[in-house]
């Protein structure tokens, strides 16, 4: 009876999702997968998030100052443990590695009378942590599955982060007052441990369930990573769909920065229970609309309208956002926006720009997505926050002037998303 109720809702879930047979267990333990990396982030961003309330936008911009040089320096490291650990394990050495760092930080709080240097390092390192786990996991699928596979597929996929997004903050109210505000960080290491089995089954699965024999998981000559550990920044200056990719990611981020800085402007007069409310509403609707989003609508988005459209759709969606912004600058109107413009990344951007790199080799896949991901998107945060600090705090610039900055950036990101788009287009078309 209960095989039978299995089928059943596996396919009302094939008939919603278009998962085949043969590739469910490979997407239900990927979801899985995603979601418990998701939970514990989403149990650390609030222990970081709590740290560097009182910063100020100076202080914020310092620390994302750090947080690129650290992230450069991570890549660099990274790409030098792919030329000597076996393709099999670097995924599952990368979240016992993060585990491990977060259990001597606890450590470390415990030990250290005044710990400031000490929650310094762990907000550096979470924030560290929150491109790298995420960037792995993407690799990481973006080689277990093919082409023809990704774009029914990961957007389903995509939708076990908003899960996890929504269990972590539950988990942390329910035990925050058992285990403390540190304990939550021993909580965290331990959920990113349990995916180590999930990745070893997955890599099972690729070759006996989903078919995909023409691309091995142990390397062969023909598949070996170069070893070159500063490949990666090669690799990517040397390629234009790359290079593509970075400056859609660039424009992505300059806009992210501008508005979270805003926000922070503008609900700096509450007092912190009104900003924790704010931000908690911010970041439930959030969710909630990228998982009814992600689960139904991004697969057919990007399968429908193709690649470009769906590149495009949220810089379009932004332009649009910003003048309804700019006629009316308030708190709630900008929260909305917040709201719209990251349910539409995490639904519908995220997921295609990973299917970007499915059309491309592996050694571009492990070491220069790293590059795209981590040094890329810190550079443009660190270099976006000291531009919105010189604009806010050293010219006066209000709401109005930065919105039209941000038109002006969503203008221009429109156009590099369609020119991706069609570059990935061209390029699945050649089987590359």
């Amino acid at each position: 009876m209960s095989t039978g109720k299995n089928n059943f809702i596996t396919r009302v879930i094939g008939s919603a999702t278009k998962i085949q047979p043969n590739e469910m267990q490979a997407v239900l333990l990927s979801f899985l997968f995603v979601f418990i990396l998701m939970a514990a982030y989403s149990i650390l961003k609030p222990v970081r998030d709590a740290l560097a309330a009182d910063w100020g936008s100076v202080g914020l911009s310092v620390t994302w100052t750090i947080n690129f040089v650290l992230s450069t320096v991570a890549v660099s490291v990274y790409g030098g443990a792919l030329s000597f650990i076996r393709f099999r394990i670097v995924v599952p050495v990368v979240y016992a590695f993060f585990a491990l760092t977060f259990v001597a930080l606890y450590v470390l709080t415990q030990q250290v009378p005044d710990p400031v240097f000490i929650n310094k390092s762990f907000y550096v390192w979470v924030s560290v942590f929150s491109l790298f786990h995420l960037s792995v996991f993407w690799s990481f699928m973006s080689d277990l599955f093919n082409k023809a596979q990704a774009p029914r597929l990961f957007g389903f996929i995509a939708a076990g982060t908003s899960v996890g997004a929504i269990v972590g903050p539950l988990l942390t109210t329910q035990l925050v007052d058992i285990v403390g505000t540190n304990g939550l960080i021993l909580v965290a290491a331990v959920m990113l441990l349990l995916p180590i089995p999930i990745i070893f089954t997955l890599q099972r699965l690729k070759s006996s369930r989903l078919e995909n024999q023409d691309v091995q998981a142990d390397l062969s000559k023909q598949q070996e990573i170069g070893k070159n550990p500063f490949a990666g920044f090669s690799l990517f200056f040397q390629s234009e769909f790359l290079l593509a990719i970075g400056a859609f990611i660039l424009l992505y981020v300059t806009i992210n920065t501008f508005v979270y800085f805003e926000l922070q402007d503008l609900t700096q007069h509450y007092e912190i229970n009104t900003r924790t409310k704010i931000w908690s509403w911010i970041e439930l609707a959030t969710n909630t609309l990228t998982l009814l989003t992600a689960v139904f609508i991004t697969g057919r988005v990007v399968t429908k309208l193709g690649m470009a459209a769906a590149l495009a759709l949220m810089p379009a969606l932004v332009a649009v956002g910003i003048l309804v912004l700019v006629a009316a600058p308030a708190v709630a109107v900008l929260a909305i926006f917040q709201v719209a413009r990251r349910t539409g990344n995490y639904a519908v951007t995220r997921p295609s720009r990973e299917m970007l790199f499915t059309v491309v080799d592996r050694e571009t896949r492990f070491k220069a997505k790293p590059v795209i991901d981590i040094v890329l998107y810190r550079g443009g945060d660190m270099l976006t926050a000291w531009v919105f600090t010189f604009f806010s705090a050293g010219l006066g610039f209000g709401l109005g002037a930065v919105a039209l900055v941000i038109s002006i950036i969503a203008v221009v990101w429109t156009a590099v998303a369609v020119y991706l788009g069609r570059l990935y287009t061209r390029r699945a078309a050649l089987g590359l």
